[in-house]
C-alpha cells in the first residue's frame, strides 16, 4: 500500500508543480522548466519500476538521487526568483514528503532482507 501512496503524492507534486513552472519566464520554457519536469516525470517513471521490482536497493537509490536533481532545480528558480517564496516552500515540503517515503521503502526494504 506504501508504494501506492508515494506514487499518488508524487502525481499531486507533478500537478502543483505545473502551475508553478508556468510562472517561469519563456526563456526557460525549454531550459530550466524543461528539465524540471523531466526530472519529475523520471522520479514518477521510478518509483512505478521499483514498486514492480522484487530487489529494490539500486532503484531506491536513483529514486533518492532524482529527488535531489528536482530540489536543485527548485532551489535554483527560487533564487533566480522564477517562483515566490510560498510556491517554493510548497513544493518543497512536498518534496520532503516524497523523501520521506522513500525513506520508509528503503528502510522497510533492509528489515526484509531484500537487495
Amino acid at each position: 500500500m506504501e508504494e501506492l501512496k508515494i506514487k499518488q503524492k508524487c502525481e499531486d507534486m507533478i500537478v502543483y508543480a505545473f502551475t508553478a513552472l508556468r510562472q517561469y519566464p519563456r526563456s526557460e520554457k525549454y531550459g530550466l522548466a524543461g528539465d524540471t519536469k523531466t526530472a519529475m516525470y523520471e522520479l514518477l517513471r521510478l518509483i512505478i519500476i521499483c514498486n514492480k521490482k522484487y530487489y529494490k536497493k539500486t532503484t531506491i537509490q536513483e529514486l533518492d538521487t532524482q529527488l535531489d536533481i528536482i530540489r536543485s532545480f527548485v532551489r535554483m528558480a527560487h533564487k533566480m526568483q522564477y517562483i515566490n517564496f510560498k510556491k517554493y516552500e510548497i513544493w518543497t515540503s512536498r518534496l520532503d514528503e516524497i523523501g520521506r517515503m522513500i525513506g520508509g521503502w528503503a528502510k522497510a526494504n533492509q528489515v526484509h532482507g531484500n537487495k
